[in-house]
């Protein structure tokens, strides 16, 4: 996730630390010989992967995982993997995959390999129709309020790039939504797709995105570094539910609105 890689930074040190570790993954041979494939999820992220009522496992993650072992004819074995656990489970082969919104970037890609994008995360604002603006700078002013939550790494980007704002910090996705649908904040300056479905709870409010985001992320799966078949195999899989619009609907489904910036697909990769 992008906020997760704002606040981990890998060292290099870390990096070597964790080479070392290293075993051989499982091949695309070993997880058809088993039946089964390894799906790292982070527990603590809805709505990607959470427990119901009844314990089991749902979320937009639960569904695509799915989706992807039956594409390669196995069953799934959840396992729980928080987020800075992500890419040492895969080096130390506990998994055969990573999802949880695992952002591309270099330094994750020295220890792994990644299949191509499965979604998107969009550092944006979040505000309503009553609220002027178009463009992040524009709530740069000392009349503007931003909501937001602590220990998020947006704190401290906002606090660098737009000083003249007030912050006003709480607890939860939702409480953050819950603000500015009050109308006791402006705006929430974050990873967006992530608190739309929220939006929800207050039907009444005209909600907008400013139109021009921040910064686009693009976040896909995870793989042990060498495991080319398997990683080919994802990627085939992948444009089929990207092209049958699978992925665009599941997020919807999961998130109460359409990804701000959808992953076209393409027949090569």
């Amino acid at each position: 996730m992008l906020k997760r890689h704002f606040l981990a930074g890998i060292t290099g040190l870390a990096l070597a630390a964790m080479a070392s570790t290293s075993v051989e993954a499982k091949s695309l041979d070993d997880i058809l010989s088993d039946g089964k494939i390894r799906i790292g999820i982070n527990p603590n992220f809805p709505n990607m992967s959470t427990r119901n009522d009844a314990g089991d496992w749902e979320g937009f993650d639960i569904d695509v995982g799915n989706a992807l072992a039956a594409a390669i004819g196995v069953e799934v074995e959840w396992v729980p993997t928080e987020t800075p656990q992500r890419v040492p489970f895969l080096v130390s082969d506990r998994i055969d995959i990573s999802l949880g919104a695992l952002t591309r970037n270099t330094e994750r890609a020295k220890l792994i390999d990644y299949t191509v994008p499965l979604h998107t995360e969009v550092l944006a604002v979040l505000t309503t129709e009553e609220v002027a603006g178009d463009s992040w700078e524009d709530f740069n002013t000392a009349d503007v309020t931003l909501a937001n939550m602590r220990g998020n790494w947006t704190v401290d980007w906002i606090g660098e790039n737009m000083p003249d704002a007030n912050l006003e910090l709480v607890d939860t996705l939702a409480d953050t939504v819950r603000l500015v649908g009050q109308g006791r904040a402006d705006a929430i300056v974050e990873n967006i797709d992530f608190f739309m479905a929220f939006t929800e709870n207050y039907p009444d409010v005209n909600w907008r995105v400013v139109e021009n985001p921040i910064f686009v992320a693009y976040c896909a799966i995870g793989v042990s570094q060498g495991n080319e078949n398997l990683t080919e195999v994802l990627n085939i899989a992948l444009y089929s539910l990207h092209s049958s619009g699978m992925v665009n609907e599941t997020w919807e489904k999961h998130y109460g609105a359409p990804m701000l910036r959808t992953v076209d697909p393409v027949p090569y990769f």
